[in-house]
């Protein structure tokens, strides 16, 4: 068995990997070619598993000769014979090789030569072994390519949390539920461009690039492109160029891709992330709202399931999902009405901070208003969220690009979908005045002034865009690695980024 790749000491890693790399010298030497440019594989390791399920006698070998490919994870030597197990992403089969049948050298090549963790083809007839494996009888085998570096051990993989991260390979390599949880992210993804698709709804790609970020309240990362000498920002999200393309007539239209917010990391957030946001003409928070229960539907069926655990709590996933309203809960939970701790479309800020002081709960002279509120919602309301519900309706405040609800000065339509305490998706009845819009934004400036760094900009260009006529319009934005979390019960989303961010080492 090799030596774990997160366990060997330096100097043994050291030993086995000059120890690869002189087999793959001689090798050369001998005139055989450790790295092929070709595979001659017509099959997966799953064909082998169904073409000896149709084999009537068990005794029997495939009328038609297989040839797989893969990286040999397991070798067993029983003198003049080897039984071998090939792994693709389909899953295993076994191969069997026999010396007789494949000769002196070639069986010497595989017994001396190839080692788990190297690729190997091979060609041959199915049959079932006397416990019913469905094995390939080796009738022909190349080596593929030599792996230089040991596998993880067999059956624990890697052990330390951070090693996983930081070489995702090994951990695909040796962790099936790992490669599970990125084959579910894919279905996921898949499912949501199926549903978005087959309504009309039209995929776009926005500019990563930016002069200014804008659409939602983050830290941009900033960068510099030279040829035009002038500094740029990574977009926090794609909201304002999607609703461009609204009011240019694409009524319908989603993207679903990376946005980065320069802020902290923990187990829910990464700076790098993946969005979807799909905005819909003539429709409002309650279309979206119906929108995402679709979409969670879909999600779920792609991935097999109809409830999860998450931390030892079933959330059912089937729809429809509650309805819960943020005034209604804040009035019940903190003992006042939201409105006492707005003013217009602002804060309240001495009666905020009074309330957060009253709940125990921190509030600097530093922080800004909206953290606080954050801080009172998390604290007091979303133990109310385990299984998924909307939270509808929330402050005008801390949402700058949402209607007002009609009869009300503080609140937006706008609603927040949870699940297993998870936000999901982020949903308004999008606003299309652009004197309200400008006046928000200018606001929202001032704050950015004022030390909150995470202030929406005034963008005068989407305000000129939609002085050009904006419809009225739903949008939503989804987190996709948060869905991901919640449908595949991982509890922190370095687990469903392929290549999370980490710290540098040394």
């Amino acid at each position: 068995m090799p030596e774990p790749a997160d366990s060997a000491s330096a100097g043994g890693l050291e030993e086995l990997i000059a120890a690869k790399r002189a087999k793959a010298a001689e090798l050369r030497a001998r005139g055989v070619d450790p790295y092929p440019s070709r595979a001659a594989r017509r099959n997966d390791c799953a064909d082998v598993a169904r073409l000896a399920a149709s084999l009537a006698d068990p005794a029997a070998r495939s009328a038609e000769s297989v040839a797989v490919a893969g990286r040999l994870v397991e070798l067993r030597d029983m003198g003049k014979s080897l039984f071998g197990r090939l792994s693709d992403m389909t899953g295993k089969a076994q191969v069997y090789f026999k010396k007789d049948v494949l000769g002196e050298e070639l069986f010497a090549l595989v017994k001396r030569d190839t080692h788990v963790g190297d690729y190997l083809s091979a060609s041959g007839h199915v049959f079932r072994t006397k416990t019913g494996e469905a094995t390939v009888a080796a009738e022909n085998a190349t080596l593929l390519a030599k792996a230089i570096r040991p596998l993880p051990e067999k059956w624990h993989g890697l052990t330390d949390r951070e090693l996983k991260y930081r070489r995702r390979h090994l951990d695909l390599i040796a962790d099936p539920a790992s490669r599970e949880v990125f084959l579910k992210r894919a279905k996921i993804v898949s499912a949501i461009r199926r549903l978005l698709d087959g309504r009309g709804y039209v995929e776009a790609e926005t500019p990563v690039l930016l002069g200014q970020a804008g659409g939602a309240s983050a830290r941009p990362f900033a960068t510099r492109h030279h040829a035009l000498d002038q500094d740029m920002v990574l977009r926090i999200a794609t909201e304002l160029p999607l609703k461009k393309l609204v009011i240019g007539g694409i009524d319908r239209v989603y993207e679903i891709g990376r946005v980065f917010r320069n802020e902290g990391v923990d187990t829910r957030h990464n700076p790098e992330f993946t969005m979807l946001e799909a905005y819909e003409a003539y429709s409002d928070y309650e279309g979206m709202a119906a929108l995402f229960e679709s979409l969670l539907a879909a999600c779920a069926e792609a991935c097999g399931v109809c409830e999860v655990e998450w931390r030892g709590a079933k959330v059912s996933l089937k729809p429809p999902f509650r309805r819960l309203f943020l005034p209604e809960i804040w009035k019940q939970r903190c003992g006042e009405p939201i409105e006492a701790v707005l003013q217009g479309k602002g804060f309240n800020r001495p009666a905020l901070l009074k309330l957060a002081g009253r709940l125990g709960l921190p509030a600097g002279e530093t922080t800004s208003s909206a953290k606080v509120f954050d801080r009172i919602v998390e604290a007091k309301i979303e133990d109310l969220l385990q299984q998924p519900a909307f939270l509808f309706d929330h402050p005008a405040a801390v949402t700058p690009l949402a209607k007002l609800k009609p009869g009300s000065e503080s609140l937006v339509e706008r609603f927040e979908c949870f699940a297993a305490g998870i936000e999901l998706a982020n949903a308004y009845t999008e606003l299309n005045d652009p004197q309200d819009q400008r006046e928000r934004l200018a606001e929202q400036a001032r704050q950015r002034a004022a030390g909150d760094a995470e202030a929406d900009l005034l963008d005068e260009d989407f305000i000129e865009a939609m002085e050009a006529g904006m419809p009225p319009m739903g949008g939503i934005g989804v987190g996709i690695e948060r869905l991901t979390m919640l449908l595949t019960g991982r509890d922190s989303i370095r687990d469903v980024i392929l290549f999370p961010t980490l710290k540098r080492q040394g």
